[in-house]
């Protein structure tokens, strides 16, 4: 459950729970020389045991869930990949909050009422950000993976880029089917599963057995488990009942784009105070401090947004993604679209385009943080003083312009 920007916004949607945080590569030991293929997967396994057993791991549950356990290429392909996956914010939204996928949320929400509401009383968690989350998860559990979890999780710990971690997972994966959880055990190609698709140690620390049958079940029909299991990790990230995530504004004529930022949090009165207000004109509800967000640059939508957005956050780290499950919810609670418009004619820069971006900006004399892809803070910044010093709107976007004009 777990902030790339735009260009990355796909990749991190696809991945589930934790996946999406940073994860250094590590070493794989003893995985023997057959690299990338169904032999070398199998001597990985064997040098595996020891320490799966060693971490709790039956050994008659070892040998009998991983005997015959198959490498999958797509799967690595997937991992080495995801960062060529681009989508802008619009598009992505354009899926993410489709008016199907809101018809469909309302119809699970009225078949589910009495649940959601139970868990919502019980965790503080409103039950249209949960449908929320089980929406962009898994289509309102239609569609929760059709990969073997062991056997994607096994591949990316022998394939060794992200070694340790997913390791660790896998462990974790065992240690679930020891417990009896689940009878079929697919997901994404991650290894994330179930209703709002968990990595096996966020069911670990965070699942619960709210139908009290014994089992914390998060694949089944029944979505009770999954959805109050989320329930219970956004509490535990410090959701706030009756905060909204953020709510869409307008700026004035004017306005000083430098503090639109999530680095920048100002008292509502103080947001009110610059001739912000929100979209259909009225005053700005005070839920707390906020910051000011353009995650489509200075051209598109702008948002107020509060803490528990970061809560959000925690679930999946892409802008897009929250604003997703934050706009879902609004939608669900019968909330309009999103009223301003969109810099359609702008496309994603491609992670080529993202790392000589930022290649260019640090060269210029502009610190991005680094060369590697992702429009974090640190890049958001250097965008923003080369806009400045270039005499243009300092929003921080990094548009296929800013790469021009820096080449």
């Amino acid at each position: 459950m777990m902030r790339a920007l735009v260009g990355m916004i796909l990749a991190a949607v696809l991945q589930g729970p934790v996946v999406a945080q940073t994860i250094l590569p590590d070493a794989v030991e003893g995985a023997g020389k057959e690299m990338g293929s169904q032999a070398g997967l199998e001597a990985w396994v064997e040098a595996f045991r020891p320490r799966a057993l060693a971490a709790g791991v039956p050994a008659a549950t070892f040998d009998a869930s991983l005997r015959g356990v198959e490498f999958n290429p797509k799967v690595v392909e997937r991992d080495r990949n995801q960062n060529e996956f681009s989508k802008t914010i619009w598009d992505y939204l354009d899926t993410a909050v489709s008016e199907d996928r809101v018809a469909l949320g309302l119809k699970a929400i009225a078949k589910h009422r009495a649940l959601l509401d139970r868990i919502a009383a019980e965790y503080g968690v409103e039950a249209e950000i949960l449908a929320a989350v089980w929406g962009l998860e898994s289509a309102y559990g239609t569609y929760r993976g059709d990969l073997p979890v062991l056997g994607s999780l096994a591949t990316l710990a022998y394939d060794g880029r992200r070694a340790a971690f997913f390791e660790a997972e896998l462990i974790a994966a065992l240690k679930i089917i020891d417990g009896g959880h689940v009878q079929t055990f697919t997901g994404s190609w991650a290894g994330a599963s179930g209703h709002t698709q968990f990595m096996p140690s966020s069911w670990e620390a965070f699942a619960v057995d709210f139908d009290g049958d014994g089992k914390r079940n998060l694949w089944g029909e029944d979505p009770a488990d999954a959805l109050a299991s989320t329930a219970n990790y956004l509490r535990h990230w410090g959701w706030t009942t009756g905060q909204p995530w953020g709510l869409e504004v307008t700026l004035p004529e004017g306005f000083d784009y430098d503090q639109t930022t999530e680095r920048v949090v100002k008292p509502v009165p103080d947001w009110q105070a610059m001739g912000i207000r929100t979209a259909a004109g009225a005053d700005l509800p005070d839920h707390g401090p906020g910051s000011i967000l353009l995650p489509g640059g200075h051209r598109g939508a702008a948002f107020l947004i509060f803490p528990n957005f970061q809560v959000i956050e925690k679930y999946n780290t892409a802008d897009a993604y929250i604003i997703g499950i934050g706009h879902l919810a609004d939608r669900l609670k019968g909330g309009p679209p999103i009223a301003a418009t969109w810099p359609r004619d702008l496309r994603a820069l491609t992670l080529d385009e993202r790392k000589e971006l930022q290649d260019r900006l640090g060269r210029a004399g502009f610190d991005p943080g680094g060369v590697d892809g992702r429009m974090g803070p640190k890049t958001i910044a250097a965008v923003k003083a080369f806009q400045k010093a270039r005499g243009l709107i300092p929003d921080g976007y990094p548009s296929l312009e800013i790469l021009t004009l820096l080449r």
